[in-house]
């Protein structure tokens, strides 16, 4: 967004609490890497020329990427400047942080989607015998006590984490809720190529049926591993994972399972078959077929006949439970009318319903690849155009009554 703010020439400031990727070099764990590849980091004057676009970035060289990008393209950014407050005032709005006051036409809120973890209510009911840790805090295996792990959650934070412990000596159980299974590779080409090309990730928010729930779905079970492999649910149980049905609610001590894990796998095999089917379908008609490998498809989702519907936590050797279960945004501070009744910002496509407010970096806000890096540029320059135009309406005199055009 800066980037497209500047190419407009209007001025701007980003206030960033931390320092530049501030998420990336403190809530990420040790060995994570990103699930698109490196061709796919596109950024609006910055795109991909090393000799490994196939690779995928270790947290290292993202943290190294976000800030050669910043400094490339001259953000003016203020570090270490925590935004407390941010109220309408007469001319805009006021911006409270620990470092003094700003005041702006127009704000930007893009502190991303990710702020909070999000825990059900019944975690308060975990035994104090048992660890807890988020998707969030976890960094290794050394973190992890000797003995059993709860996994709960089946997206690709769960399955990494699930795999990363049991492959450290642990004893995993993953309860499995919804989630998507995806292989790595299809047809001789990464997935995120065929999304991309399919143009799967470009759908837009305005083309679906209920954006609300897209915005909900899962991330798909993918990991950027230097081999390549698919790691799914037959993957996990291959190397020993315990796999049970979601985590339902925990009562005196002993977790609760709901027995629907057979048909969430068979959902997530059925999700896969229609992106594969989607897939195919487009590459013959792009004459595609006699270029890459034939069409293939992953065995069924493996599941016990029994899994269990209970678990004795201290019984069972449970030690830590770890919620991969998804995040929640915090704009606890943003003091202005613009949130529903589940303590969302209101928005249509990234335009929140306040003037001059705009929102980036959340999922499908304005297409499917939103919450990626290869989305940002475009929902930001579709924005920035927006804010733009919202800018000159407000400089016209008042007798001028030409409205802003919301998409």
């Amino acid at each position: 967004m800066s980037c497209c703010l500047a190419a407009r020439a209007i001025d701007h400031v980003l206030l960033e609490r931390g320092e530049v990727a501030h998420t990336w070099r403190t809530e990420r764990w040790d060995s994570l890497r990103l699930l698109t590849p490196n061709w796919q980091s596109r950024l609006p004057g910055l795109r991909y020329e090393g000799d490994d676009p196939d690779g995928y970035r270790t947290l290292p060289e993202v943290v190294d990427f976000i800030a050669a990008y910043a400094k490339a393209i001259a953000a003016p950014v203020r570090t270490h400047t925590t935004v407390t407050a941010v109220h309408a005032d007469d001319s805009g709005y006021r911006v409270r942080t620990d470092r003094g006051d700003w005041h702006c036409r127009t704000l930007v809120l893009a502190s991303g989607a990710c702020n909070v973890a999000r825990l059900p209510a019944f975690a308060a009911r975990v035994p104090a015998s048992v660890a807890m840790l988020t998707a969030q805090s976890y960094r290794n295996p050394a973190q992890v006590a000797d003995g059993g792990v709860l996994v709960v959650g089946a997206s690709s934070s769960g399955t990494q984490i699930a795999c990363e412990l049991q492959r450290a000596g642990r004893a995993v159980t993953l309860a499995a809720g919804e989630h998507i299974r995806a292989p790595r590779v299809y047809r001789g080409r990464d997935l995120e190529w065929w999304m991309d090309a399919a143009g799967v990730l470009d759908e837009r928010y305005d083309q679906v049926d209920d954006v609300a729930r897209a915005r909900r779905v899962p991330s798909l079970q993918l990991a950027g591993t230097p081999d390549r492999s698919t790691l799914d649910l037959n993957a996990l149980t291959d190397i020993g994972v315990r796999l049970t049905g979601r985590l339902a609610g925990i009562l005196d001590g002993k977790a609760q399972f709901a027995g629907s894990l057979r048909n969430m796998c068979a959902m997530s095999d059925l999700k896969m078959g229609r992106l594969l089917d989607l897939i195919d379908e487009w590459a013959q008609r792009n004459g595609l077929d006699a270029s890459v490998e034939p069409p293939q498809r992953l065995p069924p989702t493996r599941v016990e006949d029994s899994p269990p519907l209970g678990l004795d936590l201290a019984k069972g050797g449970i030690r830590t439970i770890i919620w991969a279960t998804g995040y929640r945004p915090d704009h606890s501070w943003l003091q202005l009318p613009v949130f529903d009744r589940k303590g969302m910002v209101r928005h249509d496509g990234g335009v929140v319903c306040a003037p001059g407010v705009y929102l980036m970096g959340m999922q499908f806000l304005r297409r499917r690849k939103s919450a990626l890096i290869d989305g940002a540029g475009d929902d930001a320059r579709e924005l920035s155009a927006h804010l733009a135009a919202y800018l000159d309406h407000a400089a016209r005199p008042v007798e001028d009554p030409s409205p802003i055009l919301l998409r």
